[in-house]
């Protein structure tokens, strides 16, 4: 099977929390004042490992002053 065709799953909010090892209350903090890559689906965020990832090499999640 060729992995470009490969489609990678929605995380939930508990599976990314502990991914990143941090509380719920921090990922929403991070939505809603560093851009964090989430979608909300519904009532729902979701997330995509991939983004998230990205997200955080580019210094999204770096702690600055500036909030």
């Amino acid at each position: 099977m060729d992995n470009e065709n490969k489609i990678e799953k929605w995380s939930s909010m508990d599976t990314i929390t502990d991914y990143l090892g941090v509380s719920r209350e921090t990922v929403l903090q991070w939505i809603n004042k560093r851009n964090m890559p989430a979608h909300k689906i519904g009532r729902l965020w979701k997330f995509k490992i991939s983004e998230v990832d990205e997200w955080i090499r580019s210094g999204g999640a770096a702690d600055t002053n500036n909030n």
